[in-house]
């Protein structure tokens, strides 16, 4: 399995909303100036995000995106899943046709690797990740960038 910068800034982008949880709604420009996503990416990436209820959104002023439940009921394997990432290390696409049309030596092993990360993205949430001690002290980098920018 490989995670994709597609997965990847997802679930950034989704933990940037987590922290910002109970400001309301989220602009995607301050978002992609705090994690350094391109702002057209992100609006490709939300799209699939609110597509699969993961972010609302709101328009007009003071409009943006916000999670659509806590940051506690959303696993990391839904942000992933959400923007068309797969969680398999096999070859075959976990379908046992790795080698001429069978399954090779190694299906079985990549088949457990895959059900491990599965299980990990899945038992992991937004919730549990904001409360890392070395996301906290990024968050709080980024926000004080952000507003030295600003005053700038």
């Amino acid at each position: 399995m490989r995670l994709t910068t597609k997965g990847r800034y997802a679930v950034t982008a989704m933990l940037d909303l987590a922290i910002h949880f109970d400001k309301g709604s989220i602009t995607l420009a301050d978002i992609s100036r705090r994690q350094g996503i391109s702002l057209s990416y992100l609006e490709q990436l939300f799209a699939k995000l609110r597509k699969k209820g993961l972010v609302s959104s709101t328009r007009g002023p003071g409009g943006g995106y916000r999670l659509s439940r806590p940051p506690s009921e959303i696993p990391v394997l839904d942000v992933i899943t959400a923007v068309d990432e797969k969680v398999d290390a096999t070859a075959c696409d976990g379908e046992g046709n790795c080698q001429d049309h069978a399954r090779c030596l190694t299906h079985e092993l990549w088949m457990d690797l895959s059900r491990q990360i599965y299980g990990y993205l899945e038992n992991i949430n937004l919730g549990k990740l904001m409360e890392q001690r070395d996301v906290q002290e990024i968050y709080e980098r980024q926000e004080w960038v952000c507003f030295n920018r600003k005053s700038a």
